[in-house]
């Protein structure tokens, strides 16, 4: 399978890292360690250095309570990082559920546009469809200000997926084609720790989709609640997540901590193909 993502062709023969760049304040891991436009290069520069595929950049907090912010001020956070590095070797994903910054940043060189509320703002389809840029349907059950306030499925698996599926079948009505489209099942958005288990557990079923599948696990609240530590000291948690969902059908999986994830990964791959 080929994930076309703007200028590039991207294999998923073997599972792919996208590294986080949160230009923000307030984002729950590492919220205004990169709020500075050169700072935000310098560490998507470390994290390309480090293995990265892939890049998403981030100028508004989706965290659970985060308040959402203006057009004009995502603008300023983002479109400056994603001009130092959009000519760069790996593609650039912009994190935005507003049409107006996904069609800034895809003229700017995005190659994905990584979309919490998959496509589904007024004139979403439409940024996207005519470009040559990839898309990211997350599922997310309410908003993220109340999104983890009694989220409540009565198949999360089956409600999810079926949610998604019918994301994906609104993309390529718009025209946008299947080698372009990945989900993410949204762990951590309007979910409980119960939930997030059974959709990793039930992964695999997402790949009937027909198109990429990425999981997004880095330091989340659910590791915190399984391990009781705080975000910064969850990687070794984000590690086992991580090949969790790869081992599970993840093709795509985003991480705070790339270069633990490449070597983790490396060993996974290795005796995945040990004959």
């Amino acid at each position: 399978m080929i994930l076309q993502c703007g200028r590039f062709k991207l294999t998923l023969e073997r599972p792919l890292v996208m590294g986080v760049v949160n230009v923000t304040p307030d984002s729950f891991s590492d919220g205004g360690l990169h709020t500075d436009a050169q700072q935000a290069v310098a560490h998507a520069r470390r994290l390309i250095e480090e293995g990265a595929d892939l890049l998403d950049i981030g100028g508004e907090s989706t965290r659970p309570g985060a308040a959402p912010v203006t057009l004009d001020e995502e603008r300023r956070r983002v479109l400056p990082v994603l001009e130092a590095l959009a000519g760069g070797g790996v593609p650039v994903s912009v994190d935005t559920r507003k049409p107006g910054l996904m069609r800034e940043a895809i003229a700017a060189g995005a190659a994905m546009v990584n979309d919490v509320t998959a496509l589904t703002a007024s004139g979403a389809l439409e940024a996207v469809a005519n470009t040559p840029a990839a898309v990211c349907l997350m599922h997310m059950q309410g908003e993220p200000g109340t999104m983890q306030v009694n989220p409540s499925y009565a198949d999360v698996v089956r409600e999810v997926r079926g949610y998604l599926g019918q994301r994906v079948a609104a993309a390529e009505t718009a025209g946008i084609a299947r080698d372009r489209i990945v989900v993410d099942p949204g762990f951590g958005f309007g979910k409980t720790l119960e939930h997030n288990l059974a959709l990793l557990r039930s992964l695999a079923e997402f790949r009937s989709l027909g198109v990429a599948l990425m999981a997004g696990l880095s330091r989340k609240a659910m590791l915190g609640r399984l391990t009781g530590r705080d975000p910064q000291d969850r990687v070794h948690a984000s590690i086992a997540a991580a090949l969790l969902a790869v081992q599970n059908g993840a093709q795509i999986v985003r991480v705070h901590d790339v270069a633990a994830t490449r070597d983790a990964l490396a060993v996974w791959t290795a005796v995945k193909i040990t004959p």
